[in-house]
């Protein structure tokens, strides 16, 4: 398997790093592997990026409206 080394890594980020590791029981090269994963496997993203590329235009989004009340009463 490929080795990745990260450089010049600020110490703030090392520091957050080892203890999100810590928070999920994982060491912090196995953290550092699970946040890369996701940020890289992103399903949702890929999908419309290829839907884009197929259809040669963005997909249309559904237009948002303003919110209902909720009565909570």
């Amino acid at each position: 398997m490929p080795t990745v080394t990260v450089r010049n890594l600020d110490p703030e980020v090392q520091r957050r790093l080892r203890l999100r590791a810590a928070r999920n029981g994982r060491s912090v090269e196995a953290e550092a592997r699970a946040i890369l994963t996701e940020a890289v496997c992103d399903l949702a993203v890929d999908w419309l990026s290829m839907t884009e590329r197929v259809r040669g235009e963005p997909l249309p989004l559904p237009e948002r409206s303003t919110p209902r009340g909720v009565d909570l009463t």
